[in-house]
């Protein structure tokens, strides 16, 4: 290994030469307290900047070994000092001078959740952070004395301030990893009590506005209705109440701007842990959570959707349902089918986003267009057999139907923000509504025990009966490899936002996995993608097995184990298996 020294013989000797010498400095230096490794240095001072490492051995990083013996609290430590080391280089940034991206130093820029990147990671202690830096030119000239101070002023002062325990603030260390704890405790609890979400009293919900996660000033804070209200004893906040949210089917309704789909926006990114101030601290919800939508347009491959649709007038199998162009109601059939797949156990649906005949069908509707001439069984009459049979709980969002009152187990009402219980209300309307609709003759006063089922149920229900067993459906989807991909020299990827990938010049749309929250998970999905159709399709193991399998190398060997020549990518953060499978099922080349 070299020497600091060395490093800076070899600046010195490559001073005011053409830029491609700076490519002999590859390779790593002692600097003492940390070894400092050049990885890839770039081609001019105009192109993508150089990726640099550092890394910091245990016992001089210093740092406590209970803030990093879970999973939890490990991804904790390292997201606070990867935003550590953001804040002082971006003080630095630019200080040296030069041409195009000349003095840049940039690390992962961490939003509102709390994620693991490849930019920090922490092993058994020892810290490895890589970032970016922009080499010094004058035009495309080596200027090696600007170089020399980045990397001998500039970066060790900003190591020594955020990778080593007795420079930081301890204190808010300490305060970060004991609010993981605290929600790493709430989300153990939800399954242990039954519920599949808690959102903490006093959490504020409502966002800065619809470009920034950050917290509204002045929101109402949140507050439990009292039959609702569910009271955990944290590991370090003692007592906090809240919402609880029990597992079965949950509808969210009120009037428009009240706060039906604020509320619902706060549980599907509460499968993410949230920073101090977020507002969103202590809205947790159960991990495997799926936001359902319709998605026009989408590519689907191979996806048994005959649960709810089948009998199509053009004789197209729907057991093995393959299109490039979906409609709202096939789409959002297969997205269910496929979040099932992936292993959820509980579905959010907002009914602005989803497509109406696929949710419900109404019984003036049901009278013209009988049974047998509907292909589509609604979702309202699949969706206690999602419950009782798979264990699958949904969470709606309904302003304008009341259709689901009849199967909903909990209702709640926004009232400006503030939620309300309302579920005897509302099911002693449905109740009255049965008995008093048209089609049972207007008798109020009938008996209700006896009265019959608005047209639109009954009929649904003779097709597949509201206490039906959820049907058995295909499984087993195996996909084969994409030849053309694994003959690639080179497979370039790109990420648009969380919009948008491209790998080897194939577009896949995310745009409507609304749980992804950073541009650096749908760069590691474009890797992930990558990765499963050259070393895991084969034509044997299932879509299933290899989300699962995938999970697992996550889990053991982090997004580090993607990248086999060890020339790890620092602009890296881990999606959840849901967003990993989605993004598969989405790739127009897929093949089954």
């Amino acid at each position: 290994m070299n020497t600091a020294t060395e490093l800076r013989n070899k600046l010195r000797s490559i001073d005011h030469k053409g830029y491609p010498a700076y490519k002999d400095l590859k390779g790593q230096y002692n600097f003492g307290d940390y070894i400092l490794s050049i990885d890839h240095v770039q081609g001019d001072p105009f192109a993508s900047p150089s990726r640099l490492s550092v890394r910091v051995e245990k016992d001089k990083a210093g740092f406590p070994a209970q803030y990093y013996d879970t999973p939890a609290k490990r991804i904790t430590l390292q997201d606070h000092l990867t935003r550590l080391f953001g804040r002082w280089a971006s003080g630095g940034s630019f200080q040296a001078k030069g041409s195009g991206k000349s003095g840049l130093l940039s690390v992962s820029r961490c939003g509102q959740q709390v994620l693991e990147r490849t930019a920090l990671r922490v092993k058994d202690g020892d810290i490895v952070l890589r970032f970016e830096a922009g080499f010094p030119a004058n035009g495309r000239t080596i200027n090696a004395r600007e170089l020399e101070k980045m990397l001998f002023d500039i970066l060790p002062d900003c190591v020594r301030k955020s990778l080593y325990y007795v420079k930081i603030d301890k204190e808010r260390l300490r305060q970060a990893i004991c609010l993981c704890e605290d929600q790493q405790y709430i989300r153990k609890s939800l399954a242990e009590r039954k519920l599949c979400a808690f959102i903490a009293d006093g959490s504020i919900l409502p966002r800065e506005s619809g470009v920034s996660e950050k917290p509204m000033k002045d929101a109402v804070a949140f507050r439990s209705p009292e039959s609702l209200r569910v009271t955990l004893s944290l590991p370090n906040r003692g007592q906090v109440s809240g919402m609880g949210i029990p597992q079965g089917i949950t509808l969210f309704v009120g009037g428009g701007y009240h706060g039906k789909s604020t509320i619902l926006q706060a549980l599907q990114n509460g499968v993410y842990n949230h920073i101090a101030g977020d507002g969103r601290e202590l809205v947790i919800t159960e991990a495997s959570a799926f936001k359902l939508r319709a998605e026009d347009g989408r590519s689907v491959t191979g996806v048994d959707i005959s649960p709810f649709i089948k009998n199509l007038p053009n004789k197209k199998d729907t057991t093995h349902f393959t299109t490039e162009d979906a409609s709202g109601s096939t789409s959002q059939a297969a997205n269910l089918m496929e979040a099932l797949e992936s292993g959820s156990s509980l579905i959010l649906i907002d009914e602005d986003t989803s497509a109406t005949n696929f949710m419900v069908r109404d019984d003036l509707m049901a009278q013209v267009i009988t049974p047998g001439e509907e292909p589509i069984t609604p979702f309202i009459s699949r969706i206690r057999g999602m419950y009782e049979d798979l264990g699958v709980s949904s969470i709606i969002v309904a302003g304008s139907s009341g259709a689901f009152f009849h199967r909903a187990d909990t209702i709640i009402q926004m009232k400006e923000y503030v939620p309300i219980d309302i579920t005897k209300k509302a099911k002693d309307a449905a109740r009255a509504y049965e008995i008093n609709c048209p089609e049972n003759g207007g008798n109020a006063a009938a008996d209700p025990a006896g009265a019959k089922k608005p047209l639109g149920e009954e009929q649904a229900d003779a097709e597949s009966g509201q206490n039906a067993r959820f049907p058995e459906y295909n499984q087993k989807r195996c996909p084969s490899p994409d030849m053309a991909l694994r003959k690639e020299d080179r497979i370039k990827m790109k990420a648009m936002g969380t919009s948008e990938l491209s790998i080897a010049r194939e577009n896949v749309e995310l745009r409507y996995l609304e749980q992804l929250k950073d541009q650096e998970q749908s760069m590691a999905l474009a890797y992930l993608l990558k990765y499963a159709q050259l070393k895991m399709m084969d034509g044997r193991k299932s879509m299933r097995q290899i989300g699962d399998l995938l999970e697992e190398q996550l889990d053991r060997s982090g997004l580090e184990s993607l990248f086999e020549r060890g020339d790890v990518s620092s602009q890296l953060a881990r999606p959840r298996k849901q967003e990993i499978m989605a993004c598969i099922n989405r790739y127009r080349r897929l093949k089954m």
